[in-house]
C-alpha cells in the first residue's frame, strides 16, 4: 500500500514568487483592483507547482480575485503566507480553503499598509534620505549612489526574510503580525525614527535672516536673528520644519507641492530682504 506524498513548493516556485511581488506587486494597477493581480501573479509559480490540471489551477487562482492592496514592502509577508496556506490546502487542510485564505489576507492587508507606512515610508525612508542629502553636499554623486545601493540592498533582504517566514508560519502569522508585542516594538521603533529625523534637521537645516532695522543715523537698533537667538537658538529652521510637517501631516500637501512652496517663500525672502541671497541654506 502506498502512501500520499506530501505536495511542497519547490525552492525555485519560491523565489520566483518573491521576486514577481518586489519587482511587479503594481502589475495591471486599477483603482478597483489595485495590487491584486501583482498578487496573483505572484502566487501563480505556487499554484503551478502545487496542481496538476489547468482546471485546479484555475480554480485556486480565482480565490485571490478579490481587492488587495497594502505597503507592498512588508506586505510581502502576506504572499509567503498564502504560499504557506496554498501548500497546506493542497495537502488536504480542512481548515485551508478559499474564505479562510482571503479572510487572512484581507484582516492582514489594513493593518500591514498602516506598519509599512509608518515603518518603511514615514521613517526609514526619510532617514535614508537625510543621510543621502548630507552625503550629496556641493554636488556629490555618492549622496544618489548611497541611496540606490543601501534602499535595494536592505530592501530586497528584508521582504525575502519576511517572504520565506510568512511561507514557514503560514496561517499562525497573523498573531506574531498584530500582536500586542509587535505593536510595542512598532512603536518604539517610529519614537526611535522621529528621534534620528529631528536630530538630523537640527544638523542639517540651518534657516537664518541678516534683516536689521537702523535709525535715522544708520545705526542698527534691532538685528532680527540676534533677537531670535535670544528667544531659542535655530527658531527660523525649526519654525520652517515644522511648516512642512504641518503642509504635508495636516493639510495633506504632496512634498513636491511643499517644495515648490518653500522656493516661493525663499524667493520673496530675498526681494524683501529677510534671506541673504549670498547665503546657502
Amino acid at each position: 500500500m502506498s502512501s500520499r506524498v506530501e505536495k511542497k513548493v519547490s525552492k525555485k516556485a519560491l523565489n520566483a514568487s518573491f521576486w514577481r511581488w518586489w519587482y511587479g506587486n503594481l502589475t495591471c494597477f486599477t483603482h478597483e483592483h489595485m495590487q491584486t493581480f501583482g498578487y496573483m501573479w505572484s502566487l501563480f509559480q505556487v499554484i503551478d507547482d502545487l496542481y496538476e490540471t489547468t482546471e485546479e489551477k484555475g480554480e485556486k487562482l480565482r480565490a485571490y480575485w478579490p481587492f488587495f492592496n497594502t505597503e507592498p514592502q512588508i506586505g510581502c509577508i502576506v504572499v509567503g503566507i498564502t504560499a504557506g496556506l496554498e501548500e497546506a490546502r493542497a495537502n488536504g487542510d480542512p481548515n485551508v480553503d478559499d474564505e479562510m485564505i482571503n479572510g487572512i489576507r484581507a484582516g492582514l492587508m489594513g493593518p500591514l499598509a498602516g506598519i509599512g507606512d509608518s515603518l518603511i515610508v514615514g521613517t526609514y525612508i526619510p532617514v535614508l534620505l537625510a543621510v543621502a542629502l548630507g552625503l550629496s553636499e556641493g554636488g556629490s554623486v555618492i549622496g544618489a549612489l548611497f541611496y540606490i545601493v543601501v534602499w535595494n540592498a536592505t530592501s530586497i533582504y528584508f521582504q525575502y526574510t519576511i517572504f520565506m517566514r510568512g511561507y514557514e508560519l503560514g496561517g499562525t502569522a497573523v498573531d506574531i503580525i498584530v500582536g500586542d508585542q509587535a505593536t510595542a516594538l512598532r512603536g518604539a521603533v517610529v519614537l526611535l525614527g522621529q528621534i534620528i529625523v529631528g536630530a538630523i534637521n537640527g544638523a542639517w537645516v540651518n534657516i537664518t535672516t541678516p534683516l536689521e532695522f537702523k535709525n535715522a543715523q544708520g545705526e542698527v537698533f534691532l538685528n532680527l536673528q540676534g533677537q531670535l537667538n535670544g528667544i531659542m537658538p535655530g527658531l527660523l529652521s525649526i519654525g520652517f520644519v515644522l511648516l512642512c510637517w504641518w503642509l504635508m501631516a495636516k493639510k495633506n500637501m504632496k512634498p513636491l507641492t511643499v517644495m515648490l512652496l518653500m522656493i516661493l517663500i525663499a524667493f520673496v525672502g530675498v526681494l524683501i530682504g529677510f534671506f541673504d541671497p549670498q547665503l546657502h541654506y
